[in-house]
């Protein structure tokens, strides 16, 4: 018999097998199923599991299916096998995946104007049109009850699959019906005050370039000086991994993973004591900055939209992670109901991380070392042209790093040749790489030693000058202030502004001062849109870099639980509008809180990101503050050569390799 599943862990293929009981309920159409998913109970059902007063939660599925073409979301009792609601989502419309994308595609190639349209622009004999269908972001100009999609065309020169079709915008582009037809097509501007527009006008062949390959079957230009690396661990790894619940050093967690925000991490202890009851990303939103129309149509939720589950990566050995490898799958479902596996879609290993702390007694010569040793959560998507690494670090200080790399392709426009915008830069022959922003929110659930916590902002400030207590004027100081109210905050690097989430019922006995963690926030930029844009209603976790919220089961995703053509103002910012008259509801000191960063790039392109971009680094961290009685690495093995084997160079070589 298997074992109960932990209330944290995602549905089993057979759970979702169960959950698609809802074929039962129509006898006319079958069901197209979009997702099968847990839904978490209720989390004071899980803190009354935790703490070992209940029996498991029940296991609920969430189920969107379109049931004669409307929209429903039901709940399922799994154990059950019923229905408990059922409810249909009008206005609404589910994530789109590949099948669909591919459908849209396959109809606008098929569509009488867009093959006399593409016959208009003498594309060279041996080219091949690429349709790229995206998601509409909300502009105000159409309609958004029914789902729309816009279709940008490209060509690729060449018989080889992975030639770079980006290297080639073309100037037409087409809208797409729900019902697969096509309802518009026009042509796209090139210059600054350039319009949509309907003029015939010949691709020109002057485009054509060699120099905007990356594939390594299309280069004979790869160095070879680079030597094999290995990660050797003779004695295997140091983590233990029972299902989805992980031990290492002095961790333990549960590891997660949904269509939606892909790996998400619950119930995080550092030798026993509870820190974290969920960390997510929770949504992540890339608008462009080319302001001529349709380009305000690109503006992608890519995990409320896309599903950073759906797309993420089937991971392998030797290439995205290097060393002792766990990998755990995820599942999805079929259209049909019936459970769908994604392999290999987060790994998890170790890696060195260089110094943890050292110090050298100068009177005796004597050095202590020991080097840092990681945790390392990674799982990579792919939406579209774009690439996204996601990785959290577990330190064994009790820190916590959560890192982004971005990487892929860069998404193209048309431009003449000899024309410039200011708000793009042409990386190839009539090739613009636009302007734009990869905003993240990272949702983070504090437990520390409990779930009562509180949000501290602190400045370093210098202390009043000249005056009697300060009077060589180097004196500084803190100020502290416990935010009270959910609200959206800033950054301050003039003042050091630090953000400590702290348990005011809880003291350091050494200090005197509450036990927290405080965030290491990703200084960047917030949203550039206008606030009165779509893209600022739609994405409001974009106007400031802090956020704190009082606990709510249903607050999960920081724009909205559907961003698929959403009109705004049903995101963070609006939760805190609805609640700012009651405080009952709206406080948020030593409440159950959460607390969002909002981080990311405002990427404007080189010429060195093309044609793939080398990753660009965003990293977060969380990092105890007075928690402990002293440094919790002090215990650390000391790092020696006894262990580490290393070898000086030119000491060990393989035969026929000289001596450096």
């Amino acid at each position: 018999m298997p074992s109960q599943p932990h209330p944290f862990d995602p549905l089993s293929p057979e759970e979702i097998a169960t959950a698609s009981v809802v074929r039962m309920l129509s006898s006319l159409e079958r069901p197209l199923f979009r997702v099968i998913t847990l839904s978490e109970p209720p989390k004071k059902e899980i803190i009354a599991f935790l703490d070992g007063f209940t029996p498991p939660p029940k296991r609920i599925a969430k189920v969107h299916a379109y049931i004669s073409k409307d929209f429903h979301e039901i709940f399922v009792d799994i154990e059950g096998r019923a229905v408990i609601t059922n409810n249909i989502l009008d206005g609404r419309h589910s994530h789109v995946d590949t099948a669909y994308m591919k459908q849209v595609e396959i109809a606008c190639l098929d569509d009488a104007r867009v093959k006399a349209e593409i016959q208009a622009l003498s594309l060279p004999v041996e080219a091949t049109v690429i349709v790229e269908p995206w998601t509409y972001a909300t502009d105000g100009m159409n309609d958004m009850s029914t789902r729309i999609t816009m279709c940008w065309f490209y060509m690729r020169l060449s018989d080889h699959p992975d030639a770079n079709y980006y290297a080639y915008p073309l100037d037409i582009v087409a809208e797409v019906s729900e019902t697969l037809e096509v309802t518009k097509i026009y042509r796209l501007p090139s210059g600054r005050d350039e319009s949509i527009n309907n003029d015939e006008k010949l691709y020109d062949h002057s485009k054509i370039h060699s120099s905007s390959e990356y594939h390594p079957g299309l280069s004979t230009n790869q160095r070879t000086t680079t030597r094999p690396l290995h990660v050797v661990q003779p004695e295997g790894p140091s983590f233990k991994i029972e299902g989805n619940h992980i031990i290492w050093e002095k961790w333990t967690m549960r590891v997660g993973f949904n269509y939606r925000e892909g790996m998400t991490l619950h119930d995080v202890r550092y030798d026993g004591r509870s820190l974290f009851y969920r960390l997510s990303l929770s949504e992540m939103f890339v608008p462009y900055g080319d302001p001529r129309c349709p380009y305000p149509r690109k503006g992608a939720f890519d995990l409320g939209n896309d599903g950073a589950g759906l797309n993420a990566n089937n991971l392998k050995l030797g290439c995205d992670c290097l060393g002792h490898i766990k990998y755990f799958d995820g599942w999805h479902v079929t259209s049909s109901g019936d459970p769908l596996k994604l392999p290999n879609v987060v790994c998890c290993h170790e890696q060195d991380d260089g110094i943890l702390w050292k110090h050298t007694n100068f009177r005796t010569g004597n050095a202590v070392v020991t080097r840092s040793r990681l945790l390392v959560l990674q799982t990579i998507i792919t939406v579209s042209n774009y690439e996204y690494v996601f990785i959290f670090y577990f330190g064994q200080d009790a820190s916590i790093h959560y890192e982004v790399r971005a990487t892929g392709i860069l998404s193209t426009a048309p431009i003449d040749v000899g024309d410039q915008v200011p708000f793009g830069t042409v990386v190839a022959p009539g090739v613009l790489a636009p302007y734009h922003q990869h905003l993240f929110c990272l949702r983070i659930d504090p437990a520390l030693d409990g779930h009562k916590n509180s949000l501290v902002v602190e400045e370093s400030v210098p202390m009043p000058f000249p005056s009697v207590s300060n009077q060589f004027g180097v004196g500084y100081v803190t100020e502290s202030n416990t935010v009270t109210e959910e609200q959206g905050l800033d950054l301050d690097h003039q003042k050091n502004r630090v953000f400590k989430i702290i348990n005011e019922n809880k003291t350091n006995s050494t200090t005197g001062t509450p036990i927290g963690f405080k965030l290491l926030p990703y200084y960047s930029q917030m949203l550039l849109a206008h606030p009165s844009s779509y893209h600022a209603k739609r994405s409001e976790f974009g106007a400031h870099a802090v956020w704190v919220t009082r606990y709510s089961d249903d607050e999960l995703f920081a724009s909205g639980t559907h961003t698929m053509q959403s009109l705004g103002e049903e995101g963070i910012a609006s939760w805190i509008k609805q609640r700012q008259n009651d405080s009952a509801k709206a406080g948020v000191r030593n409440e159950d809180i959460v607390v969002w960063h909002t981080f990311g790039s405002t990427h404007n392109p080189r010429i060195e990101d093309w044609p793939v971009m080398p990753c660009e680094k965003m990293i977060v961290g969380l990092k105890p503050v007075n928690f402990f009685d002293r440094n919790p690495s002090l215990d650390v093995e000391v790092s020696t050569q006894a262990k580490n084997k290393s070898v000086l160079v030119g000491e060990q070589r393989p035969a026929g390799m000289p001596r450096l």
